[in-house]
């Protein structure tokens, strides 16, 4: 989506303008589409293979969510259903099968594992070229080291196409993220140092928080906790981007942004559900018809 085609999909809610995710998602997942016809077309369906232990049920929801969206992109879509009781060593079985599997370009496997299963080997164990979540050690260094050869953790690169198609340029910015996790924070970080930003990244123990959020030209939240970051903290007319979506115990849904007082101060406020949400999945399907660009020879120069 250019610029002026989101500002005229946009809606203005007190001093902010919103950054719907829905829609930017709509336009990624449509180029993905069209990506995958012209794979299609070449012989090459793109695959993507899911795998999800256990029962839990957020998981269970995101998974159905991923393979519809999956499907919908033109894409041959697998879902291995195992028992929370799988062992260590069967899922590392199924893992190096669908690597060694030519059909399949992009493997995820669902996060969080049941209890006595240990993430860190499984996501080693897969291929980096088809570890479309972005989580293999191989695509973190190449993350680091600033190497478009890796496949980047799908929502911080969201959030990054989010800035992109709203016209708002990283460089020379104040990008603050608050929150430090392998998943998000940290890699998000390395994304936004990429395009010459000036990156704070802040947690537990950083002091005087508020005032640190308050020097931002783009503050990211992304650490679980509900309204966390209150509009006093945010410089007027900074782009603010909530990655947090939060269970109430009503049952509704919050950011890590108290949205209501954000909206008179931001230029720019993603909305939770919204926002960055749909657009994790869109940077799925794109990593995963990159991949299979790069298994079929096919050149994104």
């Amino acid at each position: 989506m250019s610029r002026t085609g989101l500002e005229a999909s946009g809606v203005t809610i007190g001093g902010a303008r919103i950054l719907d995710g829905k829609a930017v998602a709509a336009e990624v997942r449509a180029g993905v589409r069209a990506r995958a016809q012209a794979l299609i077309a070449r012989g090459v369906q793109p695959g993507l293979a899911v795998v999800l232990v256990g029962e839990d049920p957020a998981s269970q929801v995101y998974v159905r969510n991923k393979d519809k969206a999956a499907q919908e992109a033109g894409f041959s879509v697998r879902t291995l259903k195992l028992p929370a009781q799988t062992a260590q060593a069967e899922l590392e079985r199924v893992v190096r099968e669908l690597n060694a599997d030519r059909s399949v370009h992009g493997v995820l496997v669902q996060l969080p594992l049941p209890r006595g299963l240990d993430s860190e080997r499984i996501v080693r164990a897969l291929d980096p070229a088809k570890d479309v979540d972005g989580l293999h050690p191989e695509n973190v260094a190449a993350l680091v080291m600033g190497d478009a050869r890796g496949l980047a953790p799908c929502t911080p690169a969201g959030c990054i196409e989010l800035c992109d198609r709203a016209g708002v340029s990283l460089a020379g910015k104040r990008v603050t993220v608050v929150g430090r996790s392998l998943l998000v924070g940290k890699p998000l970080a390395f994304l936004a140092l990429a395009r010459d930003a000036t990156v704070t990244v802040c947690h537990s123990k950083t002091s005087d928080l508020p005032a640190v959020c308050r020097e931002a030209d783009v503050l990211v939240a992304a650490v679980g906790r509900p309204e966390l970051v209150r509009g006093s903290w945010i410089k007027p007319g900074a782009v603010v981007i909530d990655v947090g979506i939060n269970r109430l115990d009503g049952g509704g849904l919050a950011g890590d942004v108290a949205f209501a007082e954000a909206r008179a101060v931001a230029g720019w406020l993603t909305p939770v559900p919204g926002g960055v949400g749909p657009m994790t999945i869109a940077m799925l399907l794109s990593n995963t018809v990159l991949a299979a660009e790069r298994a079929a020879g096919v050149s994104r120069a």
